[in-house]
């Protein structure tokens, strides 16, 4: 169903012409603006419903659509991604979905791929840019924000900003308490096993991911999205069932910017992205421009850029001065996938969620079970967003796409896995 005006109003949500607003470079402060320019940009309040090509314009418009705090490198410090030697090529990849063979250029057209990028040993394997996009596009990452500031979580424990993912998180939002979230950890949070209730389908106009978009297209998002989270009712005991919920990592971002008194893009800037070389500016939605960022969503970038944060994750945290941001073992305890009922089924055993990072693979004896896939684990967003790590490997993957829905068929779905399976193959095969 089409989100308009007219539901807005009926949720009480009426959009102001001041947040309909498109920016400009030089309203975000922006320097690093993309070489791409599309004059016309599709309505953001009806993104789930947009069409593939308007997909494509606005997803790398969507600094655009929003207002945003932008984060910037230090251009003295640049991480350099030179070529692998031994680069990949359309006939170097070959995988098999329901016993139809496919290679790299079946995988771009059947993703709908509008940028992919692949490390190797901190080198570019292979780098594809689709639909106009370039080295200079800002691309949304729709939920693969979500991993970002969890791994942000891990640099601020480092930093003893936060002391423990064993943390309530109303020791950091006090206001919650009283609340349905007044007894769940941050670790909770990060899993997703709350409790809380929380409806995230994205066709129910009235499902409350929904109202939040709704939301951000008024005049105070994030008072309109806090009230709406906070009066959310409590359903399971906390830690006992996982159900996927941006409003929860939404807290994730809140927690965050508690804790460390900065927004999330002025934190990362001062840790990551200054510290671990990153080429150009990024934006992040903001509800209120450098000092409330939406902690679910809302992260745009490069490719390239992508790539480096992947990278920073395989180094386990490292940056270019050799520091270690993250604690000792920060990413096999943001990857031990949680056992709450949900999470764990026939196919995923082992649980499919971590700390807001997710699981592909599946059951010994699945074709999706095959090189170090149980090694990798994958930073998710709808309509076909995706960062791959594979630490055992030092392969790093970032896509860009635009699905026709949401979520994907299991066939596409089971795709994702069984290329990067094939890459992976032909990359360690490589002398």
């Amino acid at each position: 169903m089409k989100i308009t005006k007219m539901s807005l109003l009926f949720t009480g949500l009426f959009v102001s012409s001041v947040a309909c607003a498109e920016y400009s470079c030089q309203q975000l402060e922006l320097k690093d603006c993309p070489t791409t320019v599309d004059k016309k940009l599709p309505d953001p309040h009806d993104m789930l419903t947009w069409t593939q090509q308007q997909r494509v314009i606005g997803f790398r418009n969507t600094f655009r659509s929003y207002d945003g705090s932008v984060f910037h490198p230090d251009k003295k410090n640049i991480l350099a991604l030179p070529k692998l030697k031994n680069s990949i090529k359309n006939k170097d990849i070959h995988y098999s979905v329901d016993g139809k063979n496919y290679n790299l250029n079946d995988y771009l057209k059947n993703q709908s791929v509008a940028g992919l990028i692949v490390l190797k040993d901190g080198k570019i394997a292979y780098e594809y840019y689709g639909q106009g996009n370039n080295e200079t596009t800002l691309w949304t990452s729709r939920s693969v924000a979500k991993s970002i500031v969890a791994t942000l979580i891990g640099v601020a424990i480092q930093q003893g900003k936060i002391k423990s993912v064993d943390d309530p998180i109303i020791q950091y939002l006090p206001d919650l308490k009283g609340t349905a979230w007044e007894k769940v950890s941050l670790k909770q949070l990060l899993q997703h096993t709350s409790g809380v209730e929380w409806n995230e389908n994205y066709k129910d106009p009235n499902s409350d991911f929904a109202k939040m978009t709704y939301c951000e297209a008024a005049n105070n998002p994030d008072a309109c999205v806090y009230k709406n989270v906070k009066n959310l009712k409590a359903k399971y005991e906390p830690g006992t069932v996982w159900s996927y919920s941006t409003g929860g990592a939404y807290l994730v971002g809140k927690v965050l910017e508690a804790a460390t008194h900065e927004n999330i893009a002025k934190y990362l800037e001062d840790n990551v992205w200054k510290r671990v070389g990153m080429e150009r500016e990024g934006v992040w939605q903001s509800y209120t421009r450098n000092q409330v960022d939406m902690g679910g969503h809302g992260f745009n970038a490069t490719l390239r850029d992508y790539a480096r944060f992947g990278q920073f994750i395989l180094n386990e945290g490292r940056v270019s001065n050799g520091d270690k941001m993250l604690p000792d073992g920060w990413t096999a305890q943001a990857t031990k996938w949680n056992q709450a009922k949900g999470s764990v089924s026939e196919n995923y055993p082992k649980g499919i969620y971590g700390f807001q990072w997710w699981n592909s693979h599946a059951k010994k004896g699945s074709p999706l079970s095959t090189q170090n896939s149980d090694e990798t684990f994958w930073g998710l967003g709808i309509f076909g967003q995706m960062l791959a790590i594979n630490p055992k490997d030092k392969i790093v993957m970032m896509q860009w796409s635009t699905w026709e829905t949401a979520m994907p068929s299991a066939e596409l779905d089971n795709e994702k896995s069984l290329f990067f399976n094939a890459v992976t193959q032909h990359l360690t095969e490589q002398k």
